[in-house]
């Protein structure tokens, strides 16, 4: 059985503590016999949570054993952690085999040294100064989380989740997340490289009305001709107007939005489809494989064949 130990603090998060928590407990239900999950503070006093719900801890950390994972939840109570926190961390971090953060409780393991050396990551509102105060962490703002050795790091709120249920996975075995999913009614699995906004939102959104429909254009066409001189048609502007209005308006080229929003399509069909290469990236406006190829590479790292290997669910039976 493997003990999971959540850390409350005022100030907490109350879903970076839920969202986990109700994936190993489902899981446990599951399969029982999986996970022991216990909750504690410093003196094993209740604690308020950011939105005010008051959580009851089953102990006083001093009283916690050495857990199989310990979870570091984020919120509001990160920004001034009380020193005896840290401290605790920084002293019995180590003897757990895992260690997880959501969210902001990337900057309690951080403060406790527990993230030196380590790629992490944190809510997107926090990146920066999560790289500025700890010079030593290498901060990646992009996915909703990142698995360094025995170190996982979420992004904001929810993210906890998934991370959750790929720990599930890897513990037991996709049919026992999957049930949990299903029970939470959420997706089994983001892959932990999956941007925290989608291409859409990573833009700004458009003033004009002509430049938010062009956007809702590209979104839902990203196989059509979408060059500049097309897009300037649709927008009843010239080609050079439309560029400089859309980068302006969006804080991105036309031409970066479109290369984000074909990356993301041909992520998901590859993702969520059987379909062929050579069809995704026609399917994605890329015209041949070897263009969504090179599309991947320079985005992911990886080959488009190689990337559905890594994320694309195993089929049930």
């Amino acid at each position: 059985m493997r003990t999971v130990l959540i850390v409350l603090f005022d100030g907490v998060q109350s879903l970076d503590v839920t969202g986990p928590l109700e994936v190993f407990a489902g899981a446990e239900t599951y399969r029982g016999g999986s996970y022991r999950i216990r909750t504690a503070s410093l003196d094993g006093s209740p604690v308020r949570s950011s939105s005010g719900l008051v959580l009851v801890p089953d102990q006083a950390l001093a009283d916690a054993a050495a857990p199989h994972t310990l979870l570091v939840p984020g919120g509001s109570g990160t920004r001034r952690p009380d020193p005896r926190l840290i401290g605790w961390l920084r002293a019995h971090g180590p003897r757990a085999e895992r260690l997880v953060s959501v969210c902001t409780g990337a900057a309690l393991l951080a403060a406790a040294g527990l993230l030196d050396g380590r790629r992490a990551t944190t809510h997107w509102a926090y990146c920066d100064s999560l790289a500025r105060d700890h010079p030593a962490v290498t901060v990646d703002p992009d996915p909703i989380y990142v698995r360094d050795g025995n170190v996982s790091t979420s992004a904001g709120v929810t993210s906890g989740i998934d991370l959750a249920l790929a720990l599930v996975e890897e513990d037991l075995d996709r049919d026992a997340a999957l049930t949990v999913a299903r029970h939470l009614v959420v997706f089994l699995r983001r892959p932990g490289n999956q941007a925290q906004f989608s291409a859409q939102l990573t833009a700004q959104t458009a003033r004009r009305e002509p430049l938010r429909e062009v956007q809702h254009w590209i979104s839902e066409h990203p196989g059509d001709d979408l060059s500049v001189e097309s897009l300037a048609v649709r927008a009843r502007l010239s080609p050079r107007h439309f560029a400089r209005a859309f980068r302006a308006e969006t804080g991105t080229t036309p031409g970066r939005y479109v290369e984000r929003i074909r990356l993301e399509h041909a992520r998901r069909l590859l993702e969520d489809t059987t379909d062929g290469i050579e069809e995704v990236s026609r399917a994605c406006g890329y015209g041949t494989p070897e263009a969504m190829r090179r599309a991947f590479v320079k985005s992911l790292g990886s080959a488009p064949a190689e990337y559905r290997r890594r994320f694309r669910p195993a089929p049930t039976g």
